[in-house]
């Protein structure tokens, strides 16, 4: 359970329309990932699929049913929002049962699946608290919670941890992470941190205006991004990109080279600068090096104990087999 198929689907508000048509194939306990930039028609898609927006156009079909004018009640998908939107007067144990008793399910089995939803989620200790007496990270897991027991063919995830400082994001991200490996239920997540999109995803769907640029599994995307946009989303920091005539010599109207791919050597370089910003963060430093004929410095990684500080000239190597060139529209030369 757990396939949905997205077949021309288009979105339009008015006359903007937000989502050209689309196509798109989300396969049974897949762990995807919408990731793209700030309103590039994420969440308008996630929120299609879970029946909280009309399709202007085109079908969405749920195990092989014909899902597009269904109401969301009767998807059998579960959403956790950005925002836990938890009730204040209820304990943890009754947010958690609240939809089964909305669906007069019997007593016994909202027990049984409250129970087993807790002990999945470490929750046991806190039925009996409520929301304003547990973290964010707490919050975050009981509105997971109120989602599992309903047993969904999938699991929609919104923006569930841009609410959370640094630390607790890392914690929630591996918990998700490790859901899904008990659960196995397919889980669509949507996010504009593509470190989560990397670490999380089976698969991940890139989207810019409403247009999916490239699916794929994280290391496909990294290794082989399909044009310019994903190369420079995906991966952190950014790719750096060179046109002019260094790129034609590589038969290409731009070539990328990503950060950990360049080299600081003591002689012989392919490009030398001076450095105008060290970042030393412990187990990496991050080196942005000010090159002449560079409009922007180019970005090295090298380990943490690289002995290199703001104002030093170095000379850099790329690694040429991990150059990558790209067309005059954009596009991956093979």
């Amino acid at each position: 359970m757990g396939q949905i198929t997205l077949s021309k689907v288009v979105k339009r508000f008015g006359d903007v329309e937000v989502i050209p048509p689309l196509d798109l194939e989300i396969n049974e306990g897949e762990f995807v990932v919408f990731v793209g930039p700030s309103g590039c028609g994420k969440s308008t898609l996630l929120r299609l699929i879970a029946g909280l927006e009309d399709v202007t156009d085109g079908h969405i079909s749920i195990d092989g049913q014909d899902a597009t004018e269904l109401p969301p009640a009767k998807r059998r998908l579960a959403m956790v929002f950005q925002s836990y939107a938890l009730y204040p007067h209820m304990s943890v144990r009754k947010n958690i049962a609240f939809p089964l008793k909305m669906a007069k399910m019997d007593q016994a089995e909202i027990d049984k699946r409250v129970d087993g939803a807790a002990k999945v989620l470490n929750l046991g200790d806190y039925l009996d608290r409520r929301p304003g007496q547990l973290s964010g990270g707490q919050r975050q897991r009981v509105a997971i919670g109120r989602a599992i027991v309903r047993e969904p063919a999938a699991f929609l995830f919104d923006e569930p941890l841009s609410n959370l400082d640094a630390a607790l994001r890392v914690g929630m991200r591996l918990e998700i992470s490790e859901l899904h490996a008990r659960l196995q239920t397919t889980m669509i997540y949507v996010t504009h941190d593509q470190v989560e999109a990397m670490t999380m995803a089976d698969k991940i769907v890139v989207l810019q205006a409403g247009r999916v640029e490239q699916v794929g599994s994280p290391l496909e995307l990294y290794r082989a991004p399909r044009n310019l946009f994903v190369a420079g989303f995906i991966g952190s920091p950014r790719m750096n990109f060179i046109t002019g005539a260094e790129a034609e010599a590589h038969g290409a109207t731009t070539i990328g080279i990503r950060p950990e791919h360049i080299s600081i050597v003591p002689e012989g370089g392919t490009w030398t600068g001076k450095v105008v910003v060290s970042e030393h963060l412990g187990s990496d430093t991050f080196l942005h090096v000010d090159i002449e004929g560079r409009e922007e410095p180019m970005t090295v990684r090298g380990d943490g104990e690289v002995p290199v500080r703001h104002g030093d000239t170095v000379q850099l190597s790329p690694d040429e087999t991990k150059i990558h060139r790209f067309d005059a529209k954009g596009l991956r030369i093979e």
